[in-house]
């Protein structure tokens, strides 16, 4: 397949997932479907993480079973329980709910008694090899391996050696234990694979009981093994892992054992999802934090504004597949901009605004406009703006010498204000370097609501604020953080900067806004009309409100790349 390929709606793939789970729960293997979702609390869940949770807790609720959220806290090195709140913060935004919380440490008592089966089965030893050769003699994949020169040490001798490991006799990297399988497979997964090994290091829920940790390889099946899990779904690059986690349970003899099955991960274009390469992008300054809301982190994304029904729908649509492919980012843009234009409230918002004064409306006059507060919802009914003598509009909706087909304010065009009256130039004032400061119109007062007597139309309409009735607020138009489609495919992480789009973030201050947002608190969501959709930032604070763009009105990026 095409690597480069990106997947449109049409193409998304039927869940076969659910084919493998109805076969077994057919045969009579399980009578029930228990999943979990495991991940490493060493940085902020991502995009991709989104399709892991809702497959693994969406496949649970179809069968009525049940999903433990597991945190694979096996390397206390990374490890942080800022990581863990962060976690289960963003699943409960996705929508979800697990039914127990666990921790891979939860086990390490009975990973540990597992380690002294396998030893006591000549199934491990005590390696002292230095970790550069181990590598060396792990062959390639051309290469048979070699074995180590204490593969066939005495199981009593082992046994002594893994303790002492234990009681820390011994420092970091002096030795490990590993599984006895085999030196010459084709997989190098099953090449005698490390299961232990030493690391002084105090962890954040055992403290300072365990100076040895269990890989990941090892813990994952027993973890499963020890919650009852019926099915463990994983992504793809644990495929070839898979023969490695059935050994082990079938070495240990653990009864029911869980059936793994991979999915292909979730690839989108113009996103970094490495937690190792979104940690430098952090540290290095490039992005202001993990929910910065260029990010593709679920806290950047709720950050910004992305509904969390709208990312399930994104996931819901890819489907489920074992192809690779990549998302183009715009499918997410669309099912983000879908339901923010079915749910979202409207507003008015002048974000660079150019004063206009309508000379002959009487001075002091205001008036109530009414506009819908959504119209795809009319239920909702209407709010009440207020219009006056004196109004904003955006400085891009005037234009002294207009090209042709330019049908908004000038000296030529008359225009409608949304929901008021139709207005013309007459005139405008500059600042001493020539710059447009104000600009006076006059107004039809017959032409309220659009309508006139003699039935003319106009063919621009604008959307407007009133001076003495808005409130000013700082505005961040937030776009796409690169622009390159494959930022993890360049070489090396110090390239980073220099594929940041430039245009990903504008900082815009003095915008005026309509005073029926004084009100809005973080996280709420309108579209300003003609702009876009915006949330309101949590940086914001009691008379200072900042709103993030969640998303433009349509897909721009596409045109400027």
């Amino acid at each position: 397949m095409d690597e480069n390929k990106i997947m449109t709606e049409e193409e998304a793939p039927s869940n076969f997932i659910l084919d493998f789970i109805d076969e077994d729960l057919k045969e009579g293997v399980y009578d029930r479907v228990q999943t979990r979702f495991p991940p490493e609390p060493n940085g902020y869940l991502h995009i991709g993480h989104a399709k892991a949770i809702c497959i693994d807790f969406a496949t649970a609720e179809k069968y009525g079973g049940s999903c433990n959220l597991r945190l694979d806290d096996t390397n206390p090195v990374k490890e942080d329980v800022e990581y863990v709140d962060a976690i289960k913060q963003d699943i409960e935004w996705l929508g979800f709910h697990w039914d127990n919380v666990y921790y891979a440490s939860d086990y390490f008592d009975y990973i540990y008694e597992c380690a002294l089966k396998l030893i006591d089965k000549g199934l491990a030893y005590v390696d002292e090899m230095s970790a550069d050769e181990i590598r060396e003699y792990r062959g390639t994949l051309t290469e048979p391996g070699r074995e180590s020169p204490y593969r066939n040490r005495p199981i009593e001798e082992t046994k002594d050696l893994f303790r002492r490991m234990t009681e820390g006799e011994f420092d970091n990297g002096a030795m490990v234990l590993r599984a006895k399988i085999d030196m010459s497979s084709s997989n190098l997964n099953m090449r005698d694979p490390i299961i232990y090994r030493i690391m002084k290091v105090s962890h954040h829920r055992t403290g300072d009981k365990w100076c040895v940790y269990p890989m990941y390889d090892f813990a994952h099946p027993l973890s499963d093994a020890k919650e009852g899990v019926t099915h463990s779904l994983c992504s793809l690059e644990f495929e070839n892992h898979r023969p490695l986690y059935n050994w082990f349970l079938n070495a240990l003899d653990i009864p029911h054992p869980p059936r793994q099955i991979e999915f292909a991960r979730m690839n989108v274009n113009y996103t970094l999802t490495s937690k190792r390469k979104c940690l430098k992008l952090v540290n290095d300054g490039l992005v202001s934090g993990w929910d910065d809301p260029r990010m593709a982190t679920l806290c950047g994304m709720r950050r910004r504004g992305y509904p969390a029904k709208a990312v399930r729908k994104f996931v819901d649509k890819i489907g489920v597949s074992k192809a690779y492919s990549v998302i183009d980012y715009a499918l997410l843009e669309s099912c983000v901009r879908d339901y923010l234009n079915e749910n979202a409230d409207r507003a008015m918002a002048v974000l660079d605004p150019l004063k206009i004064v309508i000379d002959n409306y009487p001075e002091g006059k205001k008036e109530s406009i009414e506009v819908e507060v959504n119209p795809n919802k009319p239920e909702l009914g209407k709010r009440t703006v207020e219009f006056s003598r004196e109004i904003y509009i955006e400085r891009g909706d005037f234009m002294l010498d207009p090209p042709g087909k330019y049908f908004r304010l000038c000296p030529a065009r008359e225009v409608r204000l949304k929901g008021a009256y139709y207005i013309k130039y007459l005139s405008h004032e500059t600042d001493d370097d020539g710059n447009i400061t104000v600009v006076h119109c006059t107004y039809d007062p017959e032409s309220f609501g659009g309508e006139t007597p003699d039935g003319r139309k106009v063919k621009g309409t604008l959307h407007w604020v009133s001076a003495q009735n808005c409130i000013e607020a700082e505005v961040r138009l937030y776009d796409r953080l690169f622009n390159v489609p494959n930022p993890s495919d360049e070489e090396g992480v110090s390239s980073f900067a220099e594929n940041l789009n430039p245009e990903s973030l504008k900082v815009l201050n003095g915008c005026k806004l309509d005073k029926s947002l004084a009100s809005a608190k973080p996280g709420d969501v309108f579209q300003f009309m003609r702009q876009g959709y915006f949330c309101v930032d949590s940086d914001s604070s009691d008379g200072r409100l900042i709103f993030n763009r969640t998303v433009a009105l349509k897909d721009s990026f596409s045109k400027k790349a």
